[in-house]
């Protein structure tokens, strides 16, 4: 029996296809599987294709119109009719490798719209609706045909027409970084110079001050919450929006250095276009619409991929304590001339992971180059194979492998990328001979021997090279300075971990992240994917190395943000010496999962409060992670979500009586109770504060 959905379809298909008069509108509906949203699409009078998407009873789009403008070749915009329409109806469940849920269902309502011009050239496209009960996602499907074969995208047209003038919470349009602080203003207001660190002087790649990088998340004037990203990001460049009049945002795509946005070959399919649509911002953190607008996975043996924690020689280089590089050739080498990776630092990390059951160790700075990072006109400086003289890196993984520790690799690329893609196979060999199977890979420059943009097709191919490659050694990746995640998780769970965001090292040396930066990017970059944001600092003023930074937030807030910010590789970011100083906050740390069976979003409020509920996948135990920011509060949270028929204890790791962020940061408490499902526990969060528990099942109390 046909849907109601594909009746409705259909019959409008036949009025379209028996009409004498071409230019007269006819509209398509389609609707989610809870009917709560519907989008409505048409051409108009001129032939230009236009969409509208509601809520319930209102407009969360206006009519909004889509289009492309190409290089030596026509615009494909107008004088186009609808020449056929094919719905369908999915509803399946898949289970990720690893993530927030064990489980994911993938239901929605599909339309695949062909659109023909009515002019002499006769091109035709589709453009391919699916529609979510938590949003929707469209993109563009150009197939072989004459008049269309090798193209050059000069402008993709896709518009997102608001009906008010939204709040936005958002980051300038930056080519080459994500890592901004978040700004919330309405959209009318958005200006990358009012941005916190703007600063025209650095070269910000940032061409249009009144455009932000995607995703970007706004609230109604209704209080309807939407972020616009996309999904499925291949062989395209990263779409950011422009904030034009009329409350309309339009795509404007990452360039090619002589301007060309896209260069493909028809046949070929543009990434998703997506609106994640909630009726409040917690229910935003469990949409899964990105996801399931992605491929299966590719990797059909996956044994090898491996969710956990991680310490590593990492912070100590940020705080000044020791260096990349063992040698200064007049480069960057950091603020200390003592090397970080030596063999003997590297067997202390090693002996306090096994101490302490952390999986992972990562080594920054263990191969000869870094003492040329920095240097004017220096390329070709990093081989990825070849250790610094105070290092031996064989001695290393088997000191590793007998203490049950894995070691997790390092490529810095310094935006050398081209030197990179000509010795991947042999870096990426050299790492799997060691046994070697997890990497962090970084692009801290702009891109040397040429002027693309990190953002653009060209480092959005060279990234998708790197996961497929590190698929074939069976390398899992933790990318830093990256193309922003776009689900391609899926389809390769080996992409495990992204930075693309402002992370802990800007407490270090970059001015800071406020409280209430780890309370937009949830609710922002965070909607996009994992986020290796290396949190667990329990230092937090670090005066031996640094007196001018510190890190806004209480010792707390510290273990909550393993709840908060979600990523299957997690570090355990600070010195060794403050975990054992502080083993009795450190337990948390120890025993937090990063595999994950079920999410539930407890209460939040973007940039004020978040609290946020997860059950290990591997246990009976739960996990509980809030936050608040520079505002001191009080919440009462309830335990309904645990089993009616189980009895439980609560491990509570909470700021102390006078703790707050700026003059008493490490304040702390811990103590256990009992709880069940009708427990209703009282907290206090202080001033840039949070609150951790554990909670484990018991026999009897």
């Amino acid at each position: 029996m046909l849907t109601s959905v594909k009746y409705i379809l259909i019959l409008i298909m036949i009025l379209l296809l028996s009409s004498c008069d071409k230019r007269k509108e006819s509209v398509i509906e389609l609707k989610s599987p809870n009917t709560k949203i519907s989008m409505h699409f048409s051409v108009n009078s001129n032939g230009e294709p236009w969409y509208m998407v509601h809520h319930k009873t209102e407009t969360i789009i206006d009519t909004s119109f889509v289009g492309f403008q190409f290089k030596n070749n026509p615009a494909i915009k107008e004088d186009l009719e609808i020449i056929s329409i094919v719905t369908d109806t999915v509803h399946t469940n898949w289970k990720p490798v690893w993530g927030q849920q064990k489980s994911i269902e993938n239901k929605y309502n599909e339309a695949i719209i062909t659109l023909k011009e009515t002019s002499n050239l006769k091109r035709n496209f589709k453009i391919v609706f699916r529609i979510y009960d938590d949003g929707l996602g469209f993109r563009y499907q150009f197939p072989k045909q004459e008049h269309l074969d090798e193209l050059v995208i000069t402008r993709e047209e896709t518009q997102f027409k608001l009906t008010d003038d939204a709040d936005a919470w958002w980051i300038p349009a930056d080519y080459d970084s994500y890592e901004h602080i978040y700004s919330h203003t309405i959209l009318s207001k958005i200006d990358a110079k009012e941005n916190e660190g703007y600063d025209n002087t650095k070269k910000n790649r940032i061409p249009n001050i009144h455009a932000v990088n995607t995703p970007l998340t706004v609230k109604t004037k209704n209080s309807i919450y939407l972020c616009f990203s996309e999904a499925n990001l291949t062989d395209y460049s990263d779409m950011t929006l422009a904030i034009k009049e009329d409350h309309v945002l339009q795509s404007e795509l990452v360039p090619w250095s002589n301007g060309d946005k896209v260069r493909i070959k028809t046949p070929f399919v543009t990434p998703w276009r997506t609106i994640q649509i909630a009726e409040n911002s917690k229910e935003l953190l469990t949409n899964t619409l990105i996801l399931n607008l992605n491929e299966p996975s590719e990797i059909k043996d996956i044994s090898w991929i491996e969710p956990m924690k991680y310490s590593g020689i990492w912070w100590e280089m940020h705080l000044g304590k020791s260096s990349w590089a063992n040698k200064n050739e007049g480069g960057w080498s950091g603020n200390s001339t003592s090397h970080g990776a030596t063999t003997i630092n590297a067997k202390k990390y090693i002996d306090f992971n096994a101490k302490h059951g952390i999986k992972g160790v990562l080594i920054e700075g263990w191969n000869t180059g870094w003492e040329y990072w920095g240097v004017k006109g220096a390329t070709d400086f990093f081989d990825y194979v070849t250790p610094s003289p105070d290092f031996d890196i064989k001695e290393v993984v088997a000191y590793a492998k007998e203490k049950g520790v894995t070691i997790i690799g390092h490529h810095e690329t310094s935006g050398d990328v081209i030197t990179y893609e000509k010795r991947l196979d042999s870096a990426f060999a050299f790492y799997s001979t060691l046994g070697i199977n997890t990497v962090k890979t970084g692009y801290a420059n702009h891109l040397i021997d040429n002027k693309e943009f990190h953002h653009g097709q060209y480092m959005v191919n060279h990234y998708r090279k790197v996961v497929e490659t590190a698929a074939k050694y069976q390398i899992t990746l933790d990318v830093h300075e990256p193309i922003k995640p776009t689900g391609i998780r899926r389809t390769y769970p080996n992409m495990m971990t992204r930075e693309g965001v402002r992370g802990m090292e800007f407490n270090a040396w970059g001015g800071g992240n406020s409280p209430e930066h780890t309370l937009i990017i949830p609710f922002t970059r965070g909607l996009a994917g994992p986020i290796d944001y290396t949190p667990g600092i329990f230092d937090i003023k670090f005066d031996e190395y640094r007196t001018d930074q510190y890190v806004r937030t209480t010792l707390a807030k510290q273990l909550a943000l393993y709840i908060i910010l979600y990523s299957p590789l997690q570090m355990v970011a600070d010195l060794p010496e403050n975990y054992e100083d502080n083993l009795r906050a450190f337990q948390f740390i120890k025993d937090v999962p990063v595999d994950w069976d079920k999410t539930i979003v407890v209460n939040g409020k973007i940039g004020e409060y978040l609290t946020i509920a997860r059950k290990d996948k591997n246990s009976s135990s739960w996990f509980i992670g809030s936050i608040t920011n520079q505002e001191s509060r009080d919440l009462e949270l309830s335990f309904e979500y645990l089993d009616h028929n189980k009895k439980y204890i609560a491990e509570l790791y909470l700021d102390g009586d006078k703790a707050h962020y700026l003059n008493n940061p490490t304040a702390f408490k811990n103590k256990i109770i009992k709880v069940n499902h009708t427990t209703l526990l009282n907290v206090s969060l202080a001033s840039g504060g949070g609150m951790a528990i554990h909670i484990k099942e018991v026999a009897n109390y």
